[in-house]
């Protein structure tokens, strides 16, 4: 497990520089019209950013450098400079309230929902700050999430009556939309399993959880129970240590491996999902799809967001003004942070993990991805296995898909 852990903070230093080390939370106050930034070390604000009028997505590049927030009260969309803590480009997205907001893994493009009855969804090319392309979509799009190997996003629609929510799943590729996912009612956050297996999709209309299988892109199993009206969901990205550490101890013997259950030491990863009326968080083992805590949390709960190693959970309370913090392993409140006005905070609000260890569309992005890999787990089977690939090959395409950033 130590060992484990000190492979995954190695290939961290391989794919982000040390600024971004020390992980700050980005939190949207809707009244307030201003950002609060949470070391998360310390759990304190250490700036705030005046931001536009109305914020509510929020999406932090990969590499930390930039945040990306939607302004739901006016067409724009604002770049902060992690850096500075500076407003540093204002984007016109078109339409009448830009909502959710997502990344893909290689820091290229944003995609931003426009959650009017318009419908649509912007692509913002990040080294421009420009819109490249408006994809049409279902009616009011809100939640937005980009598969780890960059190749889809998947997008909740509430839609209006008599149109039925749908999810639409986009390929990055031609930024076209490649199927429609209907579900049972108003639909909100959504986040994707690191393996990029599963997408969770919070159902504020019939209080559960849907999951998508990305490979059929159709509904799996029946939906999961939560609390009322569920709004945020972000998925931890400890799925891969503990695959690999199953996989070790699959050559220890059945009494071992029961010992270790009976201890509770198989969680594997979990969905944690803001239930804004019930004042609390639901957690999912992604094992099981059951739930297996509840936790109390501030006043109407909206965004929710997880650390890269795993270890916290950031709740934005938008009735109580603050943001609790809770840790993983216990599901125990850690800590209660005050910020803005409504802290909405919709969307990956804490820089997200890279998937592979390579820069895409650098020279070496495949080789240093596969060799960074090799050398975590042992060998590339054992790879493919650990995070959640059918086969080595199956994990070479996505690392081919990752490299190319996204592209067919």
């Amino acid at each position: 497990m130590r060992r484990s852990f000190a492979a995954i903070t190695a290939l961290a230093c391989l794919v982000a520089p040390a600024s971004v080390l020390a992980e700050n939370a980005y939190i949207t106050n809707l009244v307030s019209a201003n950002v609060s930034v949470i070391d998360t070390a310390t759990n304190t604000v250490i700036a705030t950013i005046p931001v536009g009028i109305g914020q509510n997505g929020v999406a932090v590049t990969p590499d930390g450098s930039k945040v990306y927030v939607a302004n739901v009260n006016v067409p724009f969309v604002s770049v902060i400079d992690t850096a500075t803590n500076t407003v540093i480009a204002t984007i016109p997205v078109g339409g009448l309230s830009p909502f959710g907001v997502a990344v893909t893994p290689d820091g290229s493009k944003v995609y931003v929902t426009d959650s009017s009855r318009l419908g649509h969804v912007s692509v913002i090319d990040t080294g421009t700050n420009t819109v490249i392309a408006t994809i049409p979509v279902g009616e009011g799009p809100r939640g937005v999430a980009v598969t780890p190997d960059g190749s889809k996003v998947y997008v909740t629609n509430v839609e209006l009556p008599p149109n039925p929510p749908v999810v639409s799943v986009i390929a990055t590729a031609t930024n076209t939309v490649i199927a429609t996912i209907p579900l049972g009612g108003e639909s909100n956050g959504v986040a994707v399993t690191p393996d990029g297996r599963k997408v969770y999709v919070a159902n504020s209309g019939s209080n559960n959880v849907f999951v998508i299988d990305t490979a059929t892109n159709a509904v799996i199993g029946s939906p999961i129970p939560v609390g009322l009206f569920p709004f945020g969901v972000a998925v931890t990205p400890d799925g891969d240590r503990h695959a690999g550490k199953d996989e070790k101890e699959a050559q220890q013997g059945e009494a071992e491996r029961d010992r270790h259950r009976r201890a509770g030491e198989h969680e594997g990863g979990k969905v944690y999902v803001a239930n804004r009326d019930n004042d609390n968080v639901s957690v999912i083992a992604t094992a099981t799809n059951t739930v297996i805590a509840t936790i109390p949390v501030g006043s109407f709960p909206l965004g929710v967001a997880v650390t890269p190693d795993g270890r916290k959970v950031y709740v934005a309370n938008s009735g109580s003004n603050n943001v609790f913090v809770i840790d993983t392993a216990s599901n125990l409140v850690l800590a209660v942070v005050s910020v803005g006005i409504q802290p909405v905070a919709f969307g990956a609000f804490i820089r997200q993990p890279a998937p592979f260890a390579g820069t895409p569309r650098e020279p070496g992005c495949h080789g240093k991805s596969v060799s960074a890999l090799a050398e975590q787990f042992g060998g590339l089977p054992a790879a493919a296995t650990a995070r959640g690939f059918s086969s080595v090959p199956a994990l070479q395409d996505a690392i081919n898909v990752f490299c190319r950033g996204g592209a067919a």
